[in-house]
């Protein structure tokens, strides 16, 4: 039977705890679980790296993993670039303030035993295990010395969270206090931890507001690191790694930035380690691009398609999967009537078809109870379709985590 839930999401993986150590303990490992993710596109003019760019430089990125464990991997991606990417040197290590890290912590990265790798067009790798004892929602620092770069990079331009640009190899730089910042990823996708036979991994498919336009950047106070945090310290729910493949601007069907998540579904979502569960928060976007009334009918329909298609997918893998109901949107820049009415559409299958084993109920949470078509004015970032902060606190808190128990 079917669960009725309070919000909308796409989930992933947790970890344990950080401080590396070349002599450290391992227990024996179960298999790989996804702890933290970010969807790959290609990167915009606006979005490329500033001065002095990554071409015979080095970048530190900043990212916040969710479950724990002992021993990590790596994954990097050239997916979208036309040319190769040279890394020289990658390490990893636990993250402090601003752009230091805990040097000590530091380990160096291999990949088939070499320091140096060059990714081809169009492809994508995972550094050799290393034993790292990763402390579950933890910040870790990514540091790459580069070579040859590709003038079309891949990356996540919505990270919020600040990147730290030196010239030249400082690989073993312990702070970065004189870098170029910026706040967007690049080449980085995602890492595994090995962990207990108990972990798992939630996949979170969504768009802007999964990936947490409106948040704060460098608070890592998505609502999903909301529901990563409230996983982790629940008895019942430990272990748990959550993965966020949201994309700002993404669509389900057409248009919009970077791949549709149909598209990219089999990359993002069912190729991720270790995920029993997967949430879905898409379809703001396809409904924004509805030019007239006539449209609204095949829209809806396609859209329900596509997500009853993704559900039999990732049923097939073995994973559960929630559908989160679309956010209110009236005031906003996609208000019109008639993609009112598409969203109706929408939101009553997600909450009625059984395609899905459970509902997030986010437009349930997020409305205003005197206007049911209008998120709370307290709850968005001043443009009445993205949350705030306050916001993605209450979609975070709204999630019923017995979801996630079993």
């Amino acid at each position: 039977m079917r669960r009725p839930l309070l919000c909308i999401v796409f989930t992933a993986a947790i970890l344990f705890s950080c401080n590396s150590s070349k002599n450290a303990t391992i227990t024996v490992p179960s298999e790989w679980v996804g702890t933290w993710a970010a969807a790959p596109q290609l990167v915009e003019p606006g979005n490329m790296p500033p001065q002095p760019g990554l071409r015979n430089n080095t970048i530190r990125q900043v990212v916040r993993v969710s479950a724990g464990g002992g021993k990590l991997r790596v994954q990097f991606s050239n997916q979208f670039s036309k040319q190769p990417v040279t890394i020289k040197s990658a390490t990893i290590a636990v993250a402090k303030e601003g752009s230091r890290i805990d040097d000590a912590t530091q380990a160096l990265l291999r990949f088939s035993g070499k320091e140096t790798v060059t990714m081809q067009p169009g492809t994508e790798l995972f550094s050799d295990p290393v034993d790292f004892k990763l402390r579950p929602g933890s910040l870790l620092a990514i540091t790459i010395y580069f070579g040859e770069t590709s003038p079309s990079l891949t990356g996540h331009p919505g990270s919020r969270t600040t990147s730290y640009i030196l010239g030249g190899n400082q690989i073993k730089s312990a702070d970065f206090k004189d870098a170029v910042k910026t706040d967007h990823w690049y080449v980085i996708k995602g890492i595994d931890v090995m962990t207990s036979p108990k972990a798992f991994a939630i996949a979170v498919l969504g768009n802007s507001i999964t990936d947490g336009r409106g948040s704060g950047t460098n608070r890592q106070n998505r609502w999903t690191d909301i529901l990563s945090e409230r996983l982790l310290t629940n008895p019942s729910t430990q272990n748990r790694g959550v993965l966020n493949l949201g994309i700002g601007g993404n669509c389900v069907l057409r248009g919009g930035l970077g791949p549709t998540a149909l598209a990219r579904f089999e990359r993002d979502i069912l190729s991720q380690s270790g995920v029993k569960y997967l949430l879905i928060l898409e379809g703001i976007n396809d409904i924004g691009g509805i030019k007239n009334a006539d449209e609204v009918p095949e829209i809806a329909q396609q859209l329900i398609a596509a997500y009853a298609l993704m559900a039999d997918k990732a049923h097939a893998k073995g994973m559960k999967v929630y559908g989160c109901t679309i956010l209110p949107f009236q005031k906003s820049f996609y208000d019109t009537p008639f993609r009112q009415r598409a969203r109706d559409i929408v939101n009553e299958w997600i909450r009625t078809t059984r395609k899905f084993d459970a509902v997030i109920d986010f437009d349930k949470t997020m409305r205003d109870p005197d206007d049911l078509r209008k998120i709370l004015p307290d709850l968005h970032d001043n443009d009445w379709l993205h949350p705030n902060e306050a916001g993605y606190e209450k979609m975070g808190t709204s999630i019923d985590l017995n979801l996630f128990a079993q």
